[in-house]
């Protein structure tokens, strides 16, 4: 198969008449009709055509070149069982179909017997008849255009008429559409102005709110100012006490070491990090006070330093209770005791445990590292020695809270390295009272002994006999009174 494609050409002309279509890839290939109506007389009266057969390669090239008579075609009517020799070609005229057998040759003519014909005269003027009758033909052509071209320019009113009246009609549709729009327009046009007046109104309400609302700005950072500078003096008078309240406290429940390392005594009683099973009674009482002093000072140490305690304690001096609200256990057994009496074993270590733990809790709230939880007291005095140090001078203790505690009136103040109030120079006499009642047991009477008469004045010394039933409520129950002197003005506690 091959692309192909034919041209015609007529004597006396070196480009051809006609060019037809290139058929793509095909082995009869067939080409589509054509019109020489176009090229005047002088070519279509022609009998003889040459026609060329191209085909591609790599170029387009000549097969076939035969020079064609259409007088010699044979007609065949019908395409339908004619076998055609290769390289073949059919012609579609206009009255049937024709081939020629490219072959053969053209036949000679027969002999005829020569028939008379028109003079030379006669063929002039038909000739001349011929050309006139072309001219006409021409000149016709050329009226029919000029015609069609006035009848376009120049159209007339019956036709017009109908043209004016649709365009008038269609412009009308147009002018309804038109307002219709317009009016849509104008009413869009309405919202937006009024859509635009109310933002306008709100923006002016909204600058005059931003207004206010700066001013409000500027005043309330003045407030916030002073509040800063508020909290700040409350922050520094609150450390100020709690420093103070430290203080207090580590005269209260005296920690002091002893010969043996890491081992402390807390109001006097030696409490050791860790118990052995074979303590006797007698440790095992001085253990339950020295743990008695432990919970009730961590038990205030929660409401002085704000730290509420993860396991809450009930302190009983040497019978205090310290819960687990945490674990997963019956409610009846989350309460353990701080005692090694009459219990188990197992349970008390648990709430020492507990207590230790409540211990490190307010370590961690004041910045502090515990590095062994089990050292109950170096643990405690570290916090405590923490908690109480600072550069400026501690402040007094307000006046209030229980008047008790106001020993002595307006007496003097023992001033040293650290200031206290007036009431905290009572309670140190009404301490020096306690330690030497302690000190001398259950005896007798002399200055200084006397607790329920007691009126000194700022050096503990009373003028009542002290009985020996107070020296053994003191002795036995130490907490109470420590419990009492820790009452100050704007701060909680529990009071038992």
């Amino acid at each position: 198969m091959a692309d192909s494609f034919f041209t015609l050409h007529c004597a006396g002309q070196d480009d051809p008449i006609y060019i037809s279509e290139v058929v793509e890839k095909a082995m009869n290939p067939t080409f589509r009709s054509f019109d020489l109506s176009s090229f005047g007389p002088a070519t279509t009266r022609l009998d003889t055509v040459t026609v060329k057969i191209w085909v591609k390669r790599q170029d387009f090239v000549p097969l076939i070149e035969e020079e064609v008579n259409l007088q010699s075609l044979q007609f065949l009517g019908r395409l339908e069982n004619h076998p055609f020799p290769s390289n073949s070609i059919i012609f579609q005229l206009a009255d049937g179909i024709y081939t020629i057998d490219l072959t053969s040759k053209l036949p000679r003519p027969r002999p005829s017997i020569a028939l008379p014909t028109s003079s030379y005269n006669a063929l002039m003027r038909l000739s001349n008849l011929d050309e006139s009758i072309q001219d006409a033909l021409a000149t016709r052509e050329e009226l029919t255009s000029q015609i069609n071209n006035i009848l376009t320019n120049n159209t007339s009113p019956s036709i017009s008429l109908p043209l004016a009246q649709e365009s008038f009609t269609l412009a009308k549709r147009y002018v309804t559409t038109s307002r219709r729009l317009l009016h849509q327009s104008q009413h869009r046009q309405s919202e937006l102005k009024a859509s635009i007046s109310s933002r306008r109104a709100a923006i002016s309400s909204g600058y005059a709110v931003q207004s206010a609302a700066e001013s409000d700005v500027q005043n309330a950072q003045e407030h916030l100012n002073n509040s800063r500078a508020l909290l700040t003096k409350t922050n520094s008078l609150i450390r100020g006490q709690r420093r103070r309240i430290c203080e207090e406290l580590i005269q209260i429940y005296p920690i002091e070491p002893t010969s043996h390392p890491l081992l402390f005594t807390i109001c006097g009683l030696p409490l050791p990090n860790t118990t052995e099973d074979d303590t006797s009674s007698a440790d095992e009482d001085v253990i339950a006070a020295a743990l008695g002093y432990v919970a009730q000072l961590v038990n205030h140490l929660q409401y002085y330093l704000g730290v509420p305690l993860p396991y809450p304690i009930t302190p009983q001096a040497s019978r205090s209770l310290i819960s687990d609200p945490i674990s997963l256990m019956q409610d009846r057994q989350r309460v353990f005791p701080l005692y090694p009496q009459s219990v188990i074993r197992f349970r008390f270590d648990w709430g020492v445990f507990l207590l230790n733990k409540n211990i490190e809790a307010l370590a961690e709230s004041q910045g502090l590292r515990v590095l062994d939880i089990r050292q109950t007291v170096p643990n405690l005095k570290y916090l405590l020695y923490v908690c109480s140090a600072g550069s400026e001078e501690l402040p007094e203790r307000k006046r209030g809270g229980v008047k008790g505690l106001l020993v002595g009136g307006a007496g003097t103040v023992r001033m040293g390295s650290r200031r206290g109030s007036e009431d905290s120079a009572g309670m140190t006499g009404v301490g020096d009272a306690v330690r030497k009642a302690l000190e001398h047991g259950n005896g007798g009477t002399g200055p200084g002994s006397g607790l329920e008469n007691a009126t000194g004045n700022g050096n503990g010394n009373g003028n009542g006999n002290a009985q020996a039933t107070v020296d053994v409520q003191i002795k036995k129950e130490p907490l109470v009174m420590a419990g009492h002197s820790l009452r100050t003005s704007g701060l909680r506690e529990n009071v038992h």
